[in-house]
């Protein structure tokens, strides 16, 4: 090191680390027995002996007197959102409790962001400061680099998203995503088995792109030497344990689309699918809705939010419903389900000056064209919650079509502020239909469409040995939480949405 550079702070504490190891002192210890948790302070008696532990956040010295916060989340709790969750609590060491040497070496080796333990007796501070008088602490880990400044956390939002460790510890809201998360996953899988449904998983790697409409990751099994995709959706295999003779079914986890990215997609997404034979779409709608109410009622205390400055209400009675055919019919101003090709589509659409060709030019199909004309025009104004039905046949390949017209899909979709929070159906059963379904979505494909699906013929061989009636839905829990917090952007609903890899100089530089 150039000594006329300043010694960084990591440096210092290397050094401080080095000093510990070199006096016995075990710096990164392998447990600490604590016996309480900060969250749960409020409730106990002033006097009552406590030990906890966790990172300090803050730290002042007034000679024989040292006061610090430390900082945890913590385990086991169920807390109520509405309230302000205590993460946070003073603790005060004084020379006279522990000792000269106990003190000067908490001075000089305990810094902001180490992991500490402590006892000692609940008390108030004169100021009425629920406080911790220490009376026995172990330095439990040490941290090499800082954390952020107190009032205003990580304000770049690289950082936040790379380093949502910080961003959680600084941040009140992102604290309570999570949270709030956590407990909506939790929620979601006691509700449907209390509702009669059991838990399945299906694989993530899979032969075939199939389930939904979309552009998938590819990867290769080398053990097999094998083209292999990451699923889209768990849809197909949902079904074929239907088929199995589990007549309510739901898998929660992950599913992957290799599209673009804006602020309500993720290319890595979580969403709870469930299937009930014997269901029609209709009855997922009355199931839906009591679902939604009773969980945003369980996480939130109401079923009342405000998302983009728009009150919205999931507790009414009844939603506003859109026939998707008839407002795409009467936008257009002519019957697009007649037409069967993509040219004479958008000729038309640009003749009723709705677009340009030049809009028009990336989508190759009928379906990719009424598909962008309906986010762009129909979607992108609701604020809902709203339900829309009727989805043409060729937007929906796995739904069953009408019995009064089969141009059409027995499909909703709920429809909050622009966007789309699920997709469910009546599931289509017919082999036969289904079989001519895919082949038509292949010769999307073959007009350089790349969000259509394969001919899974393990899928069409289990439709063929049978499948009872059955309704569908996919719930995405990203954008719900999203919706529920009225986030800027659905990857701050995600822990560790994914980023570039970190450029380790430019740590080291800025550390310097």
């Amino acid at each position: 090191m150039d000594n006329n550079q300043p010694i960084s702070e990591f440096d210092i504490k290397v050094e401080k680390v080095e000093k510990l190891q070199e006096s016995g002192e075990i710096v990164y210890k392998g447990k600490f027995n604590k016996t309480d948790e900060i969250h749960d302070l409020d409730n106990y008696e002033l006097g009552k002996k406590v030990s906890i532990a966790g990172r300090i956040i803050f730290k002042r010295t007034f000679g024989k007197l040292i006061f610090a916060r430390i900082y945890a989340i913590g385990d086991n709790f169920n807390a109520d959102l509405s309230k302000s969750i205590r993460t946070s609590v003073q603790i005060s060491l004084s020379q006279n409790i522990v000792g000269e040497e106990s003190l000067k070496k908490f001075k000089e080796f305990c810094d902001i962001a180490d992991f500490v333990g402590v006892s000692g007796e609940l008390v108030r501070t004169q100021t009425g400061e629920l406080t911790v008088q220490v009376e026995h602490y172990e330095l439990l880990s040490k941290a090499l680099r800082g954390l952020p400044e107190k009032f205003h956390g990580l304000v770049d939002t690289d950082s936040r998203y790379r380093q949502r460790y910080l961003d959680i510890i600084s941040n009140e809201k992102s604290r309570n995503v999570f949270i709030t998360r956590s407990r909506a996953v939790s929620f979601i899988r006691r509700y449907l088995e209390d509702h009669g449904f059991i838990e399945v998983e299906t694989p993530v790697l899979q032969v075939n792109v199939s389930g939904a409409s979309a552009k998938p990751f590819f990867t290769h099994h080398n053990a097999l030497d094998l083209d292999c995709n990451l699923r889209i959706a768990t849809e197909t295999w949902l079904k074929m344990v239907n088929a199995a003779g589990f007549d309510k079914v739901f898998e929660l986890g992950k599913d992957f689309r290799n599209e673009g990215m804006d602020t309500t997609h993720l290319q890595e997404f979580t969403q709870v699918e469930w299937y009930a034979s014997y269901w029609d779409f209709e009855d997922n709608i009355k199931f839906f809705k009591k679902f939604i109410k009773d969980l945003m009622m369980h996480l939130l205390g109401t079923t009342k939010i405000t998302v983009a400055g728009h009150d919205i209400d999931f507790g009414q009675e009844e939603w506003e419903r859109i026939n998707y055919v008839e407002k795409m019919r009467e936008l257009l101003g002519f019957d697009f389900l007649a037409i069967t090709d993509a040219n004479e589509l958008a000729d038309k659409i640009v003749a009723k000056k709705l677009l340009t060709k030049a809009e028009l030019n990336d989508y190759k199909s009928v379906r990719a064209i009424i598909d962008f004309v309906y986010k762009k025009f129909i979607r992108a104004n609701i604020i809902g919650p709203t339900i829309l039905y009727n989805y043409p046949a060729f937007l929906k390949t796995l739904a069953r079509r009408n019995d009064a017209d089969n141009r059409i899909t027995d499909v909703f979709q709920v429809v909050v502020n622009g966007a789309e929070i699920l997709n469910a159906y009546s599931e289509l059963i017919n082999p036969i239909e289904q079989r001519e379904a895919l082949i038509n979505q292949l010769k999307d494909k073959e007009l350089g469409d790349e969000e259509t699906m394969d001919l899974d013929e393990d899928f069409l061989l289990a439709m063929e040995h049978g499948m009872p009636p059955m309704s569908g839905l996919g719930f995405g829990i990203d954008r719900f939480i999203m919706m529920i917090f009225d986030l800027p952007n659905i990857r701050d609903s995600v822990l560790f949405p994914i980023m570039k890899p970190l450029d380790k100089n430019k740590v080291n530089n800025e550390d310097d």
